[in-house]
This record gives C-alpha cells, sequence and structure tokens, in this order.
C-alpha cells in the first residue's frame, strides 16, 4: 500500500445536465444544454474540492473519456503521488486529453487551498476577489441581435462579445448594433475559425469603415493557421485575438515566433488547469501580450476556478460569462455572478460547499 497523503484522498467524476435559458450558437455548434464532467476531490479530513472538464466539440472530450480518465489513470496517477504538489506536477506530464487533466488540476489547487485555509484567488497572488465579464451573444441576424444587445446594456453589462461566422451578414449585424447601443459599450467579435485568410480581412476592414470600433476579433482563421492568423493582424489595424489556436506553452511561443496576434484568451480546459495557465499568462504579459481569461460553456465550478484565474490580471473585461447562460445554477458557494461582476468566495480553496442533484458517480 502507497503511504502518502495522495493515497489517502478519494477521486470521482459525477456527470451533470443543466438546460440553458437559451440555445448558445456559434460557428462551431449550437447547444441548449451544459453537458459536463464534475470532479469530487476528498481527503481524509472531509474536505472536498472540485473541477470540471466541460464536455463538447470544442473540449474533444466525452463524458464517457472523462470518466474513464478521471476514475482510471489519473486516480492512480493522484494515489501515487507522495504529495499534491508532486502529484500537480505528475499530472502535466500525463496524457490525458487538457480538459480532463483540468478538472484535477484545479480540484487539487481547491484541495490546497482549503487545507491552507485562505481563498486560492489570495494564495495565488490575487489582490481582488472582484473580476468584470462580458456577456456573449450567439450568431443570429441584426434584427435578433439588436434587442438582445440593447437589454444587455440595459441591465449593467458593459462589453459584448458577438459570435460571427460565414454564412450571416457580420458587417451589417455589428454596425446595427453599435448604432443601437451607442458608441460607449466595449463590442468584441469572435468568429470561432469562421473564415479563409483573405475574407476575414475583408470583413475586419469593412467593420473598421463601417466604424463599428471593434475593441477585438477573435480567432477570425483555424486555429492551426498560425501564419494566417499573423496575415490577418498585420493587414488590419483592430486587435486580433487568438484562442483556439492557443492551448499550450508551445502554441504560445510559435505565436510569439511569428507576432501572429497581439491578444491571446487563455482558458483551463485549453491548457490542461491552473498550473500551466498561471505560467501561460505570466509568460504571455511578460511579452507584451494582452491576455483575456475565457471559458467554455460550464457550471459555477469551473468558472469559479476561471475567475481565480482572472483575479490575477489587472481590472479588465473578460469572457467568463459561461455560466450566466444556465437556466439555473446546481452549485453551492463558490463565485457568484451580479450582472457584469463575478464576486469569488473569501472562503477557503473555491468555497463550493456541494452541488445540488450530484448523486451517483460516473461508471457506477
Amino acid at each position: 500500500m502507497v503511504s502518502s497523503a495522495s493515497a489517502q484522498l478519494s477521486l470521482s467524476a459525477h456527470r451533470l445536465r443543466v438546460p440553458l435559458a437559451n440555445p448558445f450558437t456559434t460557428a462551431v455548434r449550437s447547444a441548449t444544454e451544459l453537458e459536463t464532467v464534475l470532479v469530487r476531490l476528498m481527503d481524509a479530513e472531509g474536505r472536498s474540492a472540485w473541477g470540471e472538464t466541460p464536455v463538447s466539440k470544442v473540449t474533444g472530450v466525452s463524458a464517457e473519456a472523462s470518466i474513464r480518465g478521471i476514475e482510471g489513470p489519473l486516480r492512480e496517477l493522484l494515489q501515487a503521488a507522495p504529495s499534491l504538489d508532486e502529484a500537480l506536477v505528475a499530472l502535466q506530464l500525463s496524457e490525458q486529453p487538457a480538459a480532463i487533466r483540468s478538472a484535477v488540476d484545479c480540484a487539487l489547487h481547491d484541495l490546497r487551498a482549503q487545507q491552507a485555509g485562505e481563498p486560492l484567488a489570495r494564495q495565488l497572488g490575487a489582490q481582488s476577489l472582484r473580476v468584470r465579464t462580458d456577456m456573449t451573444l450567439s450568431v443570429a441576424e441584426a434584427s435578433e441581435l439588436v434587442p438582445k444587445a440593447v437589454a444587455l446594456i440595459e441591465q449593467g453589462f458593459g462589453c459584448l462579445k458577438i459570435k460571427i461566422d460565414a454564412q450571416h451578414d457580420a458587417v451589417t449585424a455589428l454596425r446595427e448594433v453599435r448604432r443601437a447601443v451607442g458608441p460607449r459599450p466595449v463590442l468584441r467579435a469572435d468568429a470561432n475559425q469562421a473564415f479563409e485568410v483573405a475574407e476575414a480581412i475583408r470583413v475586419i476592414r469593412e467593420l473598421e469603415d463601417s466604424e463599428v470600433n471593434l475593441s477585438l476579433v477573435e480567432q477570425p482563421v483555424v486555429a492551426a493557421d498560425l501564419p494566417g492568423l499573423a496575415e490577418v493582424s498585420r493587414a488590419v489595424e483592430t486587435p486580433v485575438m487568438a484562442d483556439e489556436s492557443i492551448w499550450t506553452m508551445s502554441d504560445l511561443l510559435e505565436l510569439l515566433r511569428l507576432r501572429a496576434a497581439p491578444m491571446v484568451n487563455i482558458k483551463l480546459a485549453k491548457t490542461g488547469g491552473l498550473s500551466q495557465a498561471v505560467e501561460m499568462l505570466n509568460y504571455a504579459r511578460a511579452e507584451g501580450l494582452r491576455v483575456v481569461i475565457g471559458c467554455m460553456l460550464e457550471s459555477h465550478v469551473g468558472i469559479s476556478a476561471a475567475a481565480t484565474l482572472a483575479a490575477l490580471l489587472p481590472e479588465d473585461d473578460q469572457d467568463l460569462d459561461g455560466g450566466l447562460w444556465l437556466r439555473e445554477s446546481p452549485i453551492l458557494g463558490g463565485a457568484e455572478y451580479r450582472g457584469s461582476q463575478i464576486l469569488l468566495s473569501d472562503a477557503p480553496g473555491l468555497g463550493i460547499s456541494g452541488v445540488r442533484g450530484l448523486t451517483n458517480p460516473l461508471g457506477e
């Protein structure tokens, strides 16, 4: 029997499905519910720590694969590690997909902070427990986008991210939204890899000529085409942000080598958790890149961890509205939305006390 602190831990995976308040539509997919896998990590003193693996085409993992990875190789890895810190190091070397590793990584960070008796954000060095987020609007025609955008501004959101694709008239839609909301709100566009390089340049230039005044355009071309992303960045004045192109430190280094974009969107499900995300955030900022922390469609478990990471940045509009799409959150404790603000818990760790209706571990 392994005599280590990690051997006394209990790791389980739990399936969660939550209806969305409205369909979520991008250039890649359309969803009406959140499907996700939660990780619960318990120590011998009865503390429960949490992490999340969002399930989707974007993360590239299924619920079944997540179950097998968490309750198989990653459970074995955890039990073999002499300490939580060594488990975190070993986890980064695992061949499990990033989104699956992220759930266990975040739970380990949560537990370590709980054992130290301090909020995870404070342990990582955050000065504030408050983060501001944008709000996303799904791909749609101008007639549908405009009233939704106006309503969100009236609710207090100062930054809107509008999904665009090659099948809709993005220029007209964004021009009409700007006309309706006025000059003050911040508008972002997210293409989710929708365009070829030449088309991306044409659309962004037309948006510039129309004085839409976008603060950024996110991932206009396919993720693997960093040279193409660099070509777009050089051809337009609007800042371009890499999202799907940047998963690992190697991706970030290649983006910097090519000067492919001045901005990056870091997401825990891409980096494999907080360990590499913090490293990438610090490196990107040191190299002069602007960093935005993003999320997938996630429950308040994943949002709590991502907001913890975002709290390390100067105040800015982050991209953490994933939990606002849920019809109702089953998560007790953790980060809390108040309009465009996300308030992190001041309880130890992530501050999550439980999940309503979560009774059966996956695979049983």
